[in-house]
């Protein structure tokens, strides 16, 4: 990597550690007195949440994100807002539940519809004001979207999840705690996991890597997989362990947040993304199937570019490293694993060879795949989704 001019993209305020939800109840309460709550599908798991706030003298409005963000979901979301005429914006989930907030925090003061202000698919046009200030407290630990600039909205119609995108969508503040993330199935840690750890993996390789993203990118490649094979495999480990390799997956899966916010990704999420409007499948579990082709086929066409090389090499020893086996087994072993762990392969999760065409051709005018070190022919991004 040459050196570079480059800017840093963060919220607010981030607040990170065990108990750190708890300790930032009056904070929250600072920035607004009417708040609409967002939570996932089960209400009572944000109950402690409700419970503190409404102690602090808020007066609160719910709405519930039981599925990954859809134009008619957030449509339903901005109403209840609006009708209730609130100053802030909380959401307290999974990935889906963030973004959901995210984007309902930017288009409550927004003057038109949801499709104007989306890329790819819609209009494309800048929010005309200022978001609401808005919190996000994520339940798992993968998305990073507690610290990104963008939320990932399914438009059915179009059969792709495209980004509602602004720097100003950045949450005011941000509260990261690890016990938020215990009660997390393991289905849903296994699939989290392995996107926060592309989403280190993919800053550090694109072209638009920093010394800022490098620096949190280069623990996370390290520890991220140790960390998830622990929190997979609980049955011998002590219980301060396990707690810390929740901490460490939390840590791993913000520095990927930022480090996506501040870099770019690459084919992974840009394979994603269509993916995502055409199989009923988690985000994450998307990502980690096409992670090991996607490493393999940009390490294949990177011999021209020693740089990129050289890094894909680095992610190579660290995977190597984790999985004990041979540096140039890496990839391969890590498909393994995790097909081992329970995930399925894309034809499991419903990918027809007749779709493999229409989502390669797609993906290349994702904006995630802007940031892929290599240059990927649809034919290439075809073999990836067979592979995967």
């Amino acid at each position: 990597m040459s050196e570079q001019i480059f800017s840093i993209r963060c919220p607010t305020h981030i607040q990170f550690g065990a108990g750190s939800a708890v300790a930032s109840l009056s904070a929250i309460a600072e920035l607004g007195r009417r708040a609409l709550l967002i939570h996932g599908a089960s209400p009572g798991r944000a109950q402690w949440l409700v419970d503190g706030l409404t102690e602090q003298g808020l007066a609160l409005s719910f709405a519930s994100c039981p599925r990954e963000p859809d134009i008619e979901l957030i449509e339903a979301c901005v109403e209840v807002g609006r009708g209730a005429d609130v100053e802030l914006v909380i959401g307290v989930g999974g990935g889906a539940v963030i973004d959901t907030a995210k984007a309902v925090a930017g288009l409550i003061p927004a003057q038109g519809q949801v499709m104007d202000y989306l890329e790819v698919v819609g209009g494309g046009q800048p929010l005309e004001a200022h978001p609401l200030p808005w919190v996000a407290l994520p339940t798992t630990a993968g998305t990073g979207a507690e610290v990104t600039r963008n939320a990932v909205i399914d438009v059915p119609r179009s059969r792709r999840k495209v980004s509602l995108r602004d720097d100003r969508l950045l949450p005011t503040l941000a509260i990261v705690d690890p016990d938020l993330t215990a009660e997390a199935p393991r289905s849903v840690v296994l699939a989290s996991g392995l996107d926060a750890i592309t989403q280190v993996i993919e800053p550090y390789i694109s072209g638009e890597a920093s010394r800022f993203t490098d620096a949190l990118c280069r623990d996370g490649i390290a520890t991220g997989l140790p960390a998830l094979m622990r929190l997979l495999d609980q049955s011998p480990a002590a219980p301060e362990s396990i707690s810390a390799a929740r901490e460490q997956m939390a840590w791993v899966s913000l520095c990927g947040g930022l480090a996506l916010a501040n870099a770019k990704l690459g084919a992974v999420h840009g394979l994603a993304g269509p993916l995502g409007g055409i199989l009923d499948a988690p985000h994450g579990a998307i990502a980690g199937c096409l992670l090991p082709a996607v490493l393999a086929a940009n390490q294949a066409h990177s011999q021209s570019q020693p740089d990129t090389a050289a890094r894909i090499a680095e992610v190579e020893l660290a995977l190597a490293q984790a999985l004990a086996v041979d540096r140039h087994e890496a990839f391969a072993a890590l498909a393994a694993w995790s097909s081992r762990q329970g995930l399925p392969g894309l034809k499991q999760m419903g990918l027809a060879e007749s779709d493999c065409r229409s989502v390669a051709e797609a993906a290349q005018t994702s904006s995630s795949m802007r940031g892929n070190p290599v240059k990927l022919s649809v034919a290439t991004l075809e073999g990836i989704l067979r592979r995967s």
